[in-house]
């Protein structure tokens, strides 16, 4: 598990709520985020906890009293069918995807330990999520969808693309949210503009 410690100890990016940073269009989406997260409408329950156990090993958040939510979000974006707009010629259509890939990690577990996912210890938890980056399960629950880039180009990339959407996390990297509609001026190497996050070194980082 990641050892990482923010360096932006006093930062939280809703401190900017009220400031000439943000509009009410802006706070509009930032409030949607933060409290409508939607129900479960397109995965199964199993999916769903499956999913929830995944994106906790993938981005483990043990250090926040209420971890920003993933499943949820990905299960909104299923339940809309709203894809990017192309599809890899080797995978099926995004939904199908999700279900297949999601039902077939649920089977391969099963049939390695005897047990769902979501009960694994940790490190065997992670053991089977990088078999299946590296192509190294039974070919029998996948049929045709490529694990790897099921892996890859669903399961990683929208986990990590819902955690960086959530305020919480932009204020972990120091990001200033939407620069709307005030913008950023100083873009240039170690440059920042005034109301930007400020690194604060600790002891342990590299430039304490």
């Amino acid at each position: 598990m990641s050892e990482f410690r923010t360096p932006y100890l006093t930062y939280d990016v809703l401190d900017k709520w009220d400031s000439p940073s943000w509009n009410d269009q802006t706070r509009a989406v930032v409030r949607n985020r933060l409290y409508e997260v939607p129900p479960r409408r397109f995965l199964t329950r199993d999916q769903w906890s499956l999913l929830e156990a995944i994106a906790a090993r993938l981005i483990p958040q043990p250090e926040r009293d209420e971890p920003v939510p993933i499943a949820p979000w990905i299960d909104n974006m299923l339940e809309q069918n709203h894809s990017p707009g192309f599809r890899y010629a080797d995978m099926p259509p995004m939904r199908a995807a999700w279900q297949r890939g999601l039902d077939a990690i649920a089977a391969e577990t099963l049939n390695r330990h005897g047990k769902k996912f979501e009960e694994l210890p940790p490190e065997e938890q992670d053991t089977i999520l990088a078999d299946v980056q590296h192509n190294r399960v039974e070919s029998r629950y996948w049929d045709d969808l490529p694990p790897g880039g099921f892996f890859l180009h669903h399961l990683l990339k929208e986990v990590v693309a819902v955690y960086y959407a959530h305020p919480a996390a932009w204020s972990e990297i120091g990001f200033g949210g939407p620069a709307s509609p005030r913008g950023y001026a100083r873009l240039g190497f170690d440059e920042r503009d005034p109301w930007e996050a400020k690194e604060y070194a600790f002891e342990g980082a590299p430039d304490a």
